[in-house]
């Protein structure tokens, strides 16, 4: 895996946390956004910081959630208004778009 900075951990963090209700991102939306080579960083960085972040709200790109996280993760994108058809999340309808600087 590529080296990890602290920036990038808060590049990360700082876009998990502005993913409004409601809505959702994909692991590789989030790695664009944050210049990063790959959204298995931004995984890796999801497991080990972000107790504190809507954790929930970052999908994979097939809008699967992982099965050991499905049922908790869909029962808050519900509870959130997130479309879901067929426990996956309907990104078409509900992906965020990332504000460009």
């Amino acid at each position: 895996m590529a080296k990890i900075s602290e920036a990038d951990v808060e590049a990360v963090r700082e876009l998990v946390a502005a993913i409004p209700v409601g809505q959702v991102s994909t692991y590789g939306d989030l790695a664009a956004a944050a210049g990063l080579s790959s959204p298995r960083i931004v995984g890796w960085i999801m497991r080990t910081d972000t107790a504190d972040l809507p954790w929930h709200r970052v999908v994979p790109a097939s809008g699967r959630p992982a099965a050991h996280l499905a049922t908790r993760q869909l029962e808050r994108l519900r509870t959130e208004g997130v479309p879901i058809r067929d426990d996956r999340v309907a990104l078409r309808d509900c992906r965020w778009e990332i504000p460009t600087p």
